[in-house]
């Protein structure tokens, strides 16, 4: 019984193990974003570099979501745990390309995501409407559909690209327990605050600053998932 105890409780203390260990780096990113925010409300000498910004975001559309977030979540991410000489042996080259297609897609479907929520409940930066935004976020596109996705997108990449252990260790019982709960926490612990940031922008500059942001948690996201493989 102690043991059924401490088993059903793992994925509780594992999650709040991850947002422990998450807490310094989150608080930074959400410090960058914080800034960002500021500055684009009251500091004049920006203005004009966040204009360049929202123009390049309209002129490109999705195109700019997808190359955008493949630079920031996937390139430059990738790069980094290459030159890691800790990280280098667990990610070859083979992996850039998962990297670069996966975070492309994911820039689309976030600028969806942006494009939705505006139309769904406005575009105003108002207290309302980015608790609105903000609580659709992570209470329900992203416990339901995007951490899910990332974790199993992972688990594919991780087991050479082959579906037969992520099947298995899905069939093994209370996946989402183990692998999902301790992701979503550090999900809410990092981008709870910094999506408050991005949703108090212009459309336009949304996907922008979730960028800023995702660049960094591209590596934290790699490092759950490792720590993740090592418990298997």
């Amino acid at each position: 019984m102690a043991a059924s105890t401490r088993n059903q409780e793992s994925p509780w203390r594992a999650g709040w193990e991850s947002a422990r260990l998450l807490f310094w780096p989150g608080l930074v990113l959400q410090a960058t974003a914080l800034s960002l925010v500021l500055a684009y409300y009251f500091l004049p000498a920006a203005h004009g570099f966040f204009a360049q910004i929202a123009a390049w975001r309209e002129a490109g559309g999705f195109f700019f979501s997808a190359l955008s977030t493949s630079l920031c979540g996937g390139l430059l991410p990738f790069l980094y745990l290459r030159w890691n000489p800790v990280t280098r042996a667990a990610h070859p080259w083979s992996h850039l390309i998962f990297f670069i297609l996966f975070w492309a897609w994911k820039g689309i479907e976030v600028d969806l995501l942006y494009r939705g929520l505006s139309r769904l409940f406005g575009t105003e930066a108002v207290f309302l409407t980015v608790a609105a935004k903000v609580l659709f976020d992570q209470l329900v596109y992203n416990p339901f559909y995007a951490t899910s996705a990332s974790q199993l997108s992972f688990a594919w990449k991780d087991a050479g690209f082959r579906w037969g252990p992520v099947i298995a260790d899905v069939r093994a019982g209370r996946w989402y327990q183990r692998r999902i709960i301790p992701v979503q926490f550090a999900v809410w612990c990092v981008w709870g605050p910094t999506v408050s940031c991005v949703y108090a922008l212009p459309s336009v500059l949304q996907i922008p600053l979730f960028n800023v942001v995702l660049c960094f948690w591209s590596l934290l996201f790699a490092s759950i998932m490792s720590r993740q493989n090592t418990t298997k």
